[in-house]
């Protein structure tokens, strides 16, 4: 042993993981308090899908063996409902694991990743765990990617750009023209991702720049763009961690490779394509959803708020400063919602319970404020 063994201090780890933000999940609603009802995670408020139970209590009977590492079936149903080859397909662990598998095979240190901000809060920290460094460029004031500066923001490091449509936490969505034109201008080695985790909930009529673009569709004919999807938000299945990308061969082949092995539990791939197989149902029950997100917007709108207007499954309140105060209020009325300090507000479209409770909480604060 040398003299200095025993004055260690551990393991050396990776720099780049000094200052990593933590991710902060939605806080659930209290067990033994007031709170009733959770509006901080973007969760699905409705119960599995008809077949999906049966289909999971049947793969749990296999819990003894390894999940198919390939997803066979589930990339045989993808590959159908979508009309993409299976070969242009990749599955993880939520599309966050996804997105993680996309900067393990694009970025590293001396390399720049684009997002928008705010975005989705683990794009800065996948980004710094590659070692990669975000550029983060500011939202408009009408809470929308601004893609003309996202555009000029690219330089020769730029690796990596995620456009998160409709965007987390703002619900807001880039139209066709506007996307189009920004995917002219990126030059074909760096990669797009369209991060559409809430694609489902769009609701989308032709205006000015065009209806809200299905990525699957602007993907087809550009090999440097790669689409996020999701079953934890309209499907959900939230608890299993299953998303995937469709992207060109070479891309969904580098996703395949730097994957987890098993990955997707067997349960996870079964109720998957159990709930892909229910689709008139999920079509009912994000239609409801919908129905209750236009109902909050206006409510909030009615009583003086100015809100962004949403396409995903949740509202956005900037607050600034009174931010905690009005996550604080809404507890109190017994919903717990999602604060970003500093900033604002997002509030899951839950039961319509929950929403009364929640507006009823935004109809108080404001008439105090």
């Amino acid at each position: 042993m040398s003299e200095t063994s025993g004055m260690s201090t551990g393991p050396k780890l990776r720099a780049e993981l000094d200052g990593v933000p933590t991710y902060k999940p939605g806080r659930p609603a209290a067990a033994d308090g007031p709170v009733a009802f959770k509006l901080s995670s973007n969760e699905n408020p409705y119960p599995p899908l008809p077949g999906v139970m049966e289909s999971t209590l049947a793969a749990a009977a296999n819990f003894n063996r390894y999940p198919d590492m390939a997803c066979t079936g589930l990339m045989e149903e993808l590959a159908d409902r979508f009309g993409v080859p299976v070969s242009h397909l990749a599955t993880g662990t939520g599309s966050v694991g996804v997105a993680q598998s996309l900067l393990q095979a694009t970025s590293g240190p001396g390399d720049e990743v684009i997002y928008a901000w705010r975005s989705f809060e683990a794009y800065p920290i996948i980004t710094q765990i590659s070692g990669a460094t975000s550029v983060q460029v500011p939202l408009t004031a009408g809470e929308v990617h601004d893609l003309d500066a996202m555009a000029e923001a690219i330089t020769d490091r730029t690796r990596l750009i995620f456009v998160c449509n409709p965007n987390n936490p703002t619900g807001t969505a880039v139209r066709r023209a506007e996307l189009e034109r920004f995917l002219d201008r990126v030059p074909s080695d760096v990669l797009v991702v369209l991060d559409e985790a809430y694609r489902e909930f769009v609701r989308s009529t032709p205006g000015e720049g065009g209806e809200i673009p299905d990525g699957i569709e602007l993907y087809r004919d550009r090999p440097n763009v790669a689409v996020l999807r999701t079953f934890s938000k309209a499907y959900g299945l939230a608890g299993l961690r299953v998303g995937f990308a469709v992207a060109h061969e070479p891309v969904a082949a580098a996703l395949r490779k730097t994957a987890v092995p098993f990955g997707v539990s067997q349960l996870a791939q079964d109720a998957a394509v159990a709930s892909l197989r229910a689709e008139d149902e999920l079509l009912g029950r994000v239609g409801s959803l919908v129905a209750e997100r236009e109902r909050v917007h206006a409510g909030l709108v009615e009583q003086g708020w100015t809100v962004p207007e949403t396409q995903a499954n949740f509202v956005w309140l900037r607050l600034g400063e009174r931010t905690a105060d009005f996550a604080a209020e809404c507890e109190r009325h017994g919903v717990m919602v999602r604060p970003f300090a500093g900033e604002g507000v997002r509030v899951t479209i839950g039961e319509t319970e929950a929403n009364d409770l929640f507006l009823k909480a935004a109809e108080g604060f404001r008439k105090e404020g």
